[in-house]
């Protein structure tokens, strides 16, 4: 309930005013009590009086036991008290209550040595006889003149604690009441002032859940502050929620831009810790965001000399860059780390980008230079030995010179034939040769292809069969194109294969969109590290080197099959044979 500042602001007023009944009551009863026992001490001289005057119209009472005990035994009746009768020296002679005769000396008493000194006495103590708190009071008893003693009358304060019990115990229930009735009014006046309040702290709850429409109308009469806190409110949420869209419209791009990025992005804390991460860099290192934000950036990098260039960065405030092979995934990553200065103190930026694209372009164009002067090298040192043979002196004797002019000529075909496929590749890397798309029957490809080499097969001393299930849907295709890239692998197979081995060709519906054509051999095979590169142009391995050939087949079949909608791929294991695959769709039927 004390949570509720509308009973913090009232409860004050209601401990005060409880307190101050409380003690006004304490006060009162106090009060009352002394009024009574004075009222009393006045009654009971006045009792005290009557007894002494009928002492004193009593000759020879006092010496008389019997009569003095019936006489105060009488008056102790009519006023409901305790009369004692007293003499000068302190002894009891008579008593109502008590055996006189074993009473102690009075002498000493308060209220009897006031009486015999003033004329009266009362005194409130607790009785040793009785056992009980007794308000007395003594007058002097005058026989001819002289005193000759004290009368006493003594009365029990029960009567009066038990009236006082009752005073407080009325007090105590008016109290009770009086103090339920203040909580009510005091929570019912809270209640109301504190409406408003309320209702603002239900607009700023809202607020805090992220509901920032609407405005605020709180009429609080009389209450200006609340009014302005208001106002104060309102103007905040609208600010808030302009800041809001303006920093979900900046989230919205920053998130937009990390997402669509293909380098990956790190942003790590001073201690180390990955606190945001973006796709890619997921995807680079194999996590995400979930396992890493939050963790050490060697447990997400696992690799230390990132980690190195991150602490280098945070050492010396500058942007440090580091270019790192991962053998493990075949990839080149260049790691930059930035400070982000005043942006976000102590916080740094990683940024990786994936150069291994770039790389084996590099790779792929310092081949090309090198494959390309080997190929052109050879032909042209041919031709210039040829050329200086012959004018040195085979021009005399013309049927040297005439041999001469035959290798020449074989020669120059060689670089015209490797220029025409040139040309051809290129021409059909950037789409200047339409294909001619019609249905054509798959069977009927591949065997065309199959005896267009089957004589040069032959001649190899190899095997070379053909086999294509019936009811194959036809395919999409070119079929001159297609034609060229089956005799392209077909003639490939027959150079690479050994005397005395075998070349199978077959076709198979793949899937329900796609042909698969297949062309297997058991020659040489290709070296494992060269798989990924035999459709590179010019790119031979070195066994095939020594056997001639331009390297631009492989590259134009596949670039014819890919323009085909399809897809080509070699499996090969040194030694054992190569197994070319290519796929063409299936013609739509619908």
């Amino acid at each position: 309930m004390f949570k509720s500042i509308r009973w913090r602001i009232a409860f004050p007023y209601i401990l005060l005013l409880v307190i101050t009944v409380v003690v006004f009551q304490v006060y009162l009863t106090g009060f009352i009590r002394q009024l009574y026992i004075n009222n009393l001490e006045e009654t009971l001289l006045a009792k005290a009086d009557l007894v002494a005057y009928s002492l004193k119209v009593a000759p020879g009472i006092l010496e008389d036991q019997e009569d003095l005990d019936a006489l105060v035994l009488d008056w102790s009746n009519k006023l409901d008290a305790r009369i004692t009768v007293i003499t000068l020296d302190g002894t009891v002679l008579g008593e109502s209550h008590e055996d006189q005769t074993i009473m102690e000396n009075h002498r000493d008493r308060p209220e009897v040595i006031a009486a015999l000194e003033e004329g009266a006495g009362t005194s409130l103590r607790f009785s040793q006889t009785i056992g009980a708190d007794m308000l007395y009071a003594s007058v002097p008893v005058v026989m001819d003149g002289s005193e000759v003693g004290v009368a006493r009358v003594a009365l029990a304060l029960e009567e009066i604690d038990a009236r006082l019990f009752k005073l407080r115990e009325n007090i105590t229930i008016g109290t009770i009441l009086a103090a339920l009735l203040i909580i009510l009014i005091a929570g019912w006046l809270s209640w109301r002032e504190l409406r408003p309040l309320r209702e603002l702290t239900t607009v700023a709850r809202r607020m805090a859940e992220g509901e920032f429409e609407g405005r605020l109308y709180i009429s609080t009469p009389g209450n200006s502050e609340i009014e302005t806190l208001a106002t104060a409110l309102d103007n905040m949420a609208q600010q808030q929620r302009s800041q809001i869209n303006d920093l979900q419209a900046e989230r919205s791009k920053l998130s937009a831009v990390l997402l669509q990025m293909t380098d990956g992005v790190l942003i790590v804390d001073d201690q180390g810790h990955v606190v945001l991460i973006n796709p890619a860099g997921e995807n680079l290192f194999e996590t995400s965001a979930p396992e890493a934000i939050g963790r050490s950036l060697v447990h997400v990098l696992r690799h230390h000399q990132f980690v190195e260039l991150w602490r280098q960065c945070r050492e010396t405030a500058e942007e440090q860059v580091i270019t790192l092979e991962l053998p493990q995934k075949k990839k080149f990553i260049q790691g930059i780390a930035s400070p982000l200065g005043e942006s976000l103190p102590g916080h740094s930026l990683l940024l990786f980008q994936d150069f291994t694209d770039v790389r084996r372009l590099e790779t792929i164009r310092r081949d090309f230079i090198s494959n390309i002067s080997h190929e052109l090298r050879t032909p042209l040192a041919s031709l210039k030995a040829l050329a200086e043979t012959l004018y040195d002196s085979a021009l005399d004797d013309p049927p040297t010179a005439r041999r001469f002019l035959q290798r020449m000529e074989v020669e120059v075909d060689t670089l015209v034939h490797m220029v025409a496929e040139l040309l051809e590749l290129s021409r059909i890397e950037s789409g200047r040769v339409p294909l001619q798309l019609q249905e054509t029957d798959p069977c009927l490809l591949l065997q065309q292809a199959g005896d267009r080499l089957k004589l040069q097969a032959e001649r190899a001393d190899l095997l070379m069969q053909v086999s294509c299930p019936e009811g194959l849907p036809v395919v999409l295709a070119d079929p001159p194109r297609l034609e060229q890239v089956l005799v392209n692998l077909v003639h490939n197979a027959i150079k690479f294969t050994p005397a005395g081995g075998e070349i199978e060709l077959s076709c198979q519906l793949g899937n329900k969109d796609f042909v698969q054509f297949v062309i297997k051999d058991t020659g040489v095979g290709i070296p494992r590290d060269d798989l990924p590169r035999v459709f590179e142009r010019f790119y031979k391995a070195d066994r095939a080197r020594a056997d001639g050939g331009t390297g631009l087949g492989l590259a134009i079949s596949r670039h014819l099959v890919e323009a085909h909608g399809g897809s080509i791929w070699v499996e090969s294991v040194e030694g054992e044979g190569s197994t070319f695959y290519l796929t063409i769709p299936i013609a739509d039927k619908s």
